[in-house]
């Protein structure tokens, strides 16, 4: 089962970090155009400046960029920054896309000089693809193959020097070959808060949105640590205050609007609170299986494993264990409920004390 095959169904959640087609369309408005502009991943950001200033000193071209990190965070924001900064084109595309060799090649062999190619969901190339990659990364050179069998004839293809720049959620999935050939390697982290609340402010500013400072703190907290979960959240907000209020996104016009949409205080939607109902009042706390969880809360094994449990788990709500999956204390007192007594003490696999 493929990755789409897996979220279909569940992408259009509020708190999804995947993008619909909405929130390409408004981020393209919102995205910041330099780093100056942009928000948070100051590690990172410093990092990358200091990389591209020197190359821009060496009249070079840039190294290889690797983002990892969760979807959201500003991986495709950052890579057309560089171009940017390169004062260079870029041409964009993913790994899905490049299912055959002969794919990557025709992109390769038609890039300019300089160029910065963006290539998302890296992780999720097809290998020949990868191979050709090696090449073209390090000596800027692919062999097509013409020809099938014993008569094939590899005929080398000079490339221009150009920047690739890869993305990916899953780094652990990338071979070393790859993840070697890298210059630069940054790692995307979830945001804080105050973090979270200038981007609010700011997205507000460019939607012509008036936002109050209590209002962006509100939005701001339920974001589940992602910028582009907030400028959704600011979107349907603004829809309540314009219907429902006098038009200005105030904390008690964000509560009442993300109570409409199942968006609690802690940024778990209904598939969320679904999960730890379940493991809370059907199976105590667990511990329990994925598959038993997943039939108990009427949802496919990938969609609680893969959707669902990530942030739970980063909340501190649920833990994976060997023996299954485990609600925490916090997850008791986040749904208002007092764990059983155990035999013992009072805890599941250590996690109550045990």
């Amino acid at each position: 089962m493929s990755w789409d095959e897996q979220t279909d169904g569940v992408e259009e959640r509020l708190v999804g970090a995947a993008a619909d087609r909405e929130d390409l369309a408004v981020e393209a408005a919102l995205r910041p155009k330099d780093f100056g502009e942009f928000i948070g991943q100051t590690r990172v950001r410093e990092q990358l400046d200091l990389v591209l200033r020197a190359a821009r000193a060496r009249g070079a071209t840039a190294d290889h960029v690797l983002l990892s990190g969760a979807p959201g965070l500003g991986k495709t924001t950052l890579s057309l920054i560089i171009a940017a900064e390169m004062g260079a084109p870029i041409r964009i595309t993913s790994g899905p896309a490049i299912q055959h060799a002969g794919d990557l090649a025709a992109i390769l062999s038609s890039l300019a000089e300089g160029e910065v190619l963006f290539l998302d969901e890296i992780h999720r190339m097809s290998r020949p693809a990868e191979e050709m990659l090696y090449m073209a990364m390090e000596d800027f050179r692919v062999d097509v193959i013409v020809g099938k069998g014993p008569g094939a004839t590899a005929i080398p293809l000079e490339l221009p020097p150009f920047t690739l720049v890869g993305a990916t959620t899953r780094a652990g999935l990338l071979p070393p070959p790859l993840r070697d050939r890298f210059g630069f390697t940054g790692h995307m982290e979830f945001y804080e808060p105050t973090e979270l609340e200038r981007v609010v402010h700011r997205s507000a500013g460019l939607l012509a949105v008036e936002v109050t400072a209590d209002g962006a703190a509100e939005i701001a907290g339920r974001s589940r640590g992602t910028p582009r979960i907030a400028n959704r959240l600011l979107r349907r907000v603004r829809d309540y205050a314009q219907v429902r209020a006098d038009g200005v996104v105030t904390r008690e016009a964000a509560r009442r609007a993300l109570a409409v949409y199942e968006v609690d205080e802690r940024g778990l939607d209904r598939l969320d609170r679904s999960v730890l109902h379940a493991l809370l009042n059907l199976f105590g706390g667990g511990p329990v299986g994925l598959s038993t969880l997943s039939v108990a809360v009427g949802e496919e094994r990938e969609t609680v494993e893969e959707v669902a449990e990530p942030f739970l788990v980063r909340e501190g709500l649920l833990a994976r264990t060997p023996r299954g999956r485990v609600a925490t204390p916090a997850a008791w007192r986040h749904l208002g409920l007092t764990p059983p007594a155990r035999e013992g003490g009072t805890g599941q696999d250590g996690l109550f004390g045990m």
